[in-house]
């Protein structure tokens, strides 16, 4: 019941290519696609604690261009929302981007104008590091999700989505947007995430990440001068291990030693770059997420998909189908576990569920 896609480490601990760390954001594996970066700016975004932002940022990348209807109105509009710890840019990797933005491809971007954002406290956007630290106001999913409508909606001028996707944090953001503005988009497509309130071993294990960097001297309250970094291993080696897919592991690194090797390695290469107070607060936002008493309100088309090796999102929890079933229109499946799928990290090898995508689109035309 976890959504985590914390650093992009899970992706890069499921693929054999290096980890999409902040210095290999910009790799060529990637750099093929043409993608924009821009930002827009909301004055005075007052979040649900009651806390204002004089000025928020919002870091986006966009990929083809908007159409305009016969009414003037954007039709084409994609926006694909990143899980914990992650940036948009991640959506340029080869597992999602060469799958789906193609020629003839579900998002083609010669159809689809893809927009990309950076959650509040990721990437580009605002975020504690920036220099607040401990004293950047306390966000949760429902002002991630406000910021986005306010990109969307103020900045770019969208009035309906053809599709809103979202990825681990993003599959939640993607419920809270049908709950909240259940007409905005034309469909839904969340991927890899539970409909209910983070609690249980969920909220364990994420407190105890917060907990390990807290505990180290070195964090001292959020003004440390060094980087906490048997903190910021403590909770790299939680996120490891419940983003982990036992069956691909099994078969990459049967032996020992190398077993050890790659889990040492991939934790190393997390924490480099990554500040420990945008860490605590992006595992935190989750605090207050909870759309399972309203679901209803969710009318727009959906499909949904979870792995059946998700540790984060065991599959043995009967929420989706319970949740289906009290929505308008949705569809649940879960992609059958083999030892070729990536466990939480299913949700962005894009040919495990590019069918479901295309489906969608058919059905919401």
């Amino acid at each position: 019941m976890l959504y985590l896609l914390p650093l992009l480490l899970l992706q890069a601990a499921t693929t054999q290519t290096p980890p999409l760390t902040p210095a290999s954001k910009s790799a060529p594996s990637v750099s093929k696609w043409p993608a924009r970066d821009a930002q827009f700016k909301v004055r005075d975004f007052r979040l649900r604690s009651g806390e204002t932002m004089p000025e928020l940022r919002i870091n986006y990348t966009t990929l083809g261009s908007p159409h305009r209807n016969a009414k003037g109105e954007i039709d084409n509009a994609v926006m694909v929302l990143h899980g914990t710890g992650g940036t948009g840019r991640q959506f340029l990797a080869p597992q999602f981007a060469d799958e789906l933005y193609g020629p003839g491809q579900p998002f083609d971007i010669k159809r689809y104008w893809i927009i990309l954002p950076d959650g509040i406290g990721h990437g580009k956007s605002s975020k504690p590091s920036d220099g607040l630290h401990m004293r950047f106001p306390h966000y949760d999913y429902d002002d991630m999700v406000e910021a986005q409508y306010r990109l969307l909606n103020d900045g770019l001028g969208i009035r309906r989505m053809r599709l809103i996707m979202g990825t681990s944090m993003g599959c939640m953001h993607s419920l809270i947007w049908g709950e909240t503005h259940p007409d905005f988009s034309r469909a839904l497509m969340p991927l890899a995430c539970e409909p209910v309130e983070i609690a249980g071993l969920n909220r364990m294990w994420r407190k105890l990440a917060i907990d390990g960097i807290e505990a180290d001297p070195a964090w001292a309250g959020g003004e440390y001068r060094t980087p906490p970094t048997q903190g910021l291993r403590t909770a790299a080696s939680l996120l490891f291990v419940a983003g982990a897919a036992p069956l691909y592991f099994q078969a990459q690194y049967a032996g020992r030693e190398a077993a050890e090797a790659f889990a040492r390695e991939r934790v190393t290469a997390s924490i480099k770059g990554t500040d420990a107070n945008d860490l605590i607060y992006q595992v935190d936002a989750s605090r207050t997420y909870n759309p399972w008493p309203e679901l209803e309100a969710i009318t727009a088309p959906t499909t949904w998909v979870n792995s059946a090796d998700d540790f984060i999102n065991p599959r043995n929890l009967d929420y989706p189908q319970r949740a289906v079933a009290r929505m308008r229109d949705a569809r649940f499946r879960l992609v059958p576990e083999t030892a070729d799928t990536r466990g939480h990290g299913t949700h962005t090898s894009a040919r495990f569920w590019k069918q479901d995508l295309v489906d969608l689109l058919r059905r919401t035309e």
